[in-house]
C-alpha cells in the first residue's frame, strides 16, 4: 500500500490493520558511470515495495538524501548531517505512532545512513517505547553474498557500486543500469580509513569498489530474495508485540 495515494477519510481503519509503516531511505551520492546517482533510492524504494506485499505495510514517501560525507567531494553527491537526519527520523517515528502506527521499518539502501538511523531508533525507544522501530539494512545476507560474488570485497564492510551493488540494482532497477560503461575499479583502502576520518577521493577516482563487470541479474536476486525473506521476518516478528 503507497501512503500519499491514501485520502484522510479511509486511511485511519487501515492504519489500524496494517500498523506497519515502511520507510524506503537512500542517498544522492556518486555511483561511477554506470549507475544512476540515486541508486541507493531506487534499491531502497523496490525493495520497500516486496516488503510491504508480504507483509501487508504501508509504504511512506522515499526519504532521498542521507549522510554521505565520505562521497560528498565527488559530481553530483548531496551530503545531509547526521543531527538533520537523526532529527527528522524521531520526528517522523513520533508522528506515524500518534497516526496509530506500532512499526516503524526503515529500510535502508546506504550504509552512511546507519549510524543515524541506529540513534534515532535509540530516541523513538526513549521517547515512545510503544513504538517497534526497525533499521534494516540487507539483514542475514553475508553467508550468499560469500557464495555468489567472484571477487573478493575491497573493504570489510563497505560494498560501493561494485559487483555486488550492481547486482543488486540489475535484479531491482535493471532499466537504471549501463552495463556498458560498467568498470574495474578495485582500490586498496588504507586500514587509517577506519580510524581516522577518510574522503573516498583520498583511494578512489571512480567511486567505485570493485568490479562491477562481473554483476550480474542472479546474482543480485540469490541474495535479495534472502534479504527480503529476513526482513518480512523481522517486521512479522514485530507486529505480535504490537498487537498483544
Amino acid at each position: 500500500m503507497i501512503f500519499q495515494n491514501e485520502n484522510s477519510f479511509d486511511v485511519k481503519e487501515k492504519i489500524e490493520k496494517s500498523q506497519v509503516a515502511i520507510l524506503p531511505i537512500g542517498a544522492v551520492e556518486a555511483h561511477g558511470p554506470h549507475l544512476p546517482l540515486g541508486t541507493d533510492n531506487f534499491l531502497a524504494e523496490r525493495l520497500a515495495e516486496k516488503v510491504a506485499e508480504r507483509t501487508g505495510a504501508f509504504v511512506l514517501p522515499t526519504l532521498p538524501y542521507g549522510q554521505v560525507w565520505s562521497l560528498k567531494n565527488f559530481p553530483g553527491s548531496i551530503n545531509i548531517s547526521n543531527e538533520s537526519l537523526i532529527g527528522l527520523l524521531v520526528d517522523m517515528g513520533i508522528s506515524l505512532h500518534q497516526q496509530g502506527f506500532g512499526v516503524f521499518a526503515m529500510i535502508n539502501g546506504h550504509l552512511g545512513n546507519a549510524v543515524a538511523l541506529k540513534e534515532a531508533a535509540r530516541k523513538l525507544y526513549e521517547e515512545v517505547p510503544e513504538l517497534k522501530v526497525l533499521y534494516l539494512f540487507y539483514p542475514g545476507v553475508k553467508k550468499v553474498t560469500d557464495e555468489v560474488r567472484e571477487t573478493p570485497s575491497a573493504h570489510a564492510s563497505y560494498f560501493h557500486a561494485c559487483e555486488v551493488e550492481t547486482s543488486y540494482m540489475l535484479y531491482l532497477a535493471e532499466e537504471k543500469v549501463d552495463m556498458s560503461r560498467a568498470i574495474t575499479d578495485i582500490p586498496d583502502i588504507p586500514m587509517s580509513a577506519d580510524v581516522t576520518p577518510t574522503p573516498w577521493e583520498d583511494f578512489t577516482r571512480s567511486a567505485v569498489l570493485g568490479d562491477a563487470k562481473l554483476a550480474t541479474k542472479e546474482k543480485g536476486e540469490k541474495i535479495i530474495t534472502v534479504a527480503i525473506d529476513n526482513m518480512v521476518a523481522l517486521i512479522n516478528e514485530a507486529k505480535p508485540a504490537v498487537n498483544n
